[in-house]
């Protein structure tokens, strides 16, 4: 069983298929946060802390750690400032974390003051970036997440996609790197622009599981971009992502209809055993009063009929929600 260990200083996570699904939080990221880009270019990290926390108090299993503020300052020297924030970031959770930049000094940098075994994010396909990364996860002894696209950049063709990863994965052998340390991102696609997206994944999920025998994860939200009300297909997203295999997501945990998915998939999937983390969380769980009224709505009937509507027009109900 392929199980990929991630760490900090004090808790060790296993990424894997028989382990409940890994939620990667990724709030700690100034792309497309400018507020929160230019706090970190003046030094600033209240709301890094704020992210941090707030996260790990969500239910997230790992954090991800990007300190790309080129946007804001150009100027901004990115090793330097990711070191900063990492720093602080294990110094207040403990938690995994995953250090996130495609600039391979700032990886390097991060990864000598990291403490545990952290997730890097990431490696591509590219021979440059292939070149300049895995001698580095060798080194360091850390998973990498390998991104499927390369020189080519990113294919509608699921086939090309898994192609890329299994590239990535032989190259990584070839610097003494095994599978088990490869957490593949098969590359979501938007839905509302690609209507075969939610069908490539899972179909590429499946492969990546059963022929490369890799963990996997992805950008949870890219599948909802350009939607309205996106937490509503994030969240019908999540389960079904996970029965076709994936096994960690980089998302935001602070969204409850997204994390009560990930909770529900984990118990249908026996991965909570006993179901014990859902009835720690939700032991003392009150209907919203929204709901009210919908349930007043459909009487019972009593006995088989009453067993039948739950089975009939709730679950249709259920499917419309």
């Amino acid at each position: 069983m392929t199980r990929t260990i991630v760490a900090s200083a004090k808790r060790e996570i296993i990424i894997g298929f028989d382990q409940p699904f890994c939620v990667i939080g990724e709030r700690i990221n100034p792309t497309g946060r400018k507020k929160l880009a230019a706090e970190m270019v003046e030094g600033n990290f209240d709301t890094v802390c704020k992210d941090a926390l707030e996260q790990v108090a969500a239910g997230a299993t790992m954090l991800d750690v990007n300190a790309g503020v080129t946007a804001v300052d150009p100027n901004a020297t990115e090793p330097a400032l990711l070191v900063k924030t990492l720093e602080i970031v294990q110094g207040l959770v403990d938690v995994p974390l995953s250090i996130d930049s495609s600039v391979t000094a700032a990886i390097e940098a991060a990864l000598n003051v990291a403490k545990g075994r952290p997730l890097v994010n990431s490696v591509t396909g590219e021979e440059e970036k292939l070149e300049a990364i895995l001698p580095l996860i060798k080194k360091y002894d850390v998973p990498v997440v390998a991104i499927s696209n390369d020189e080519t950049g990113i294919s509608e063709d699921p086939d090309v996609r898994f192609a890329v990863a299994k590239k990535i994965v032989e190259r990584a052998a070839d610097f003494g790197i095994p599978a088990h340390d490869i957490v593949v991102d098969p590359l979501v696609m938007p839905i509302g622009a690609m209507g075969t997206a939610g069908r490539q994944v899972f179909a590429l999920l499946r492969r990546l599981r059963e022929e490369l025998k890799v963990n996997t994860t992805c950008g949870l939200s890219n599948i909802s971009f350009g939607l309205p009300h996106r937490h509503g297909i994030n969240a019908g997203f999540i389960p079904m992502v996970i029965g076709a295999g994936m096994t960690s997501a980089i998302m935001n945990p602070c969204r409850p209809q997204e994390m009560e998915a990930v909770r529900a998939a984990n118990v249908l999937n026996g991965t909570d055993k006993d179901c014990m983390t859902w009835i720690r969380t939700y032991k003392d769980h009150q209907p919203s009063a929204a709901g009210a009224p919908l349930a007043a709505a459909v009487p019972p009937s009593g006995g088989d009929a009453g067993g039948r509507r739950r089975g009939g027009r709730a679950a249709r109900a259920g499917a419309r929600g």
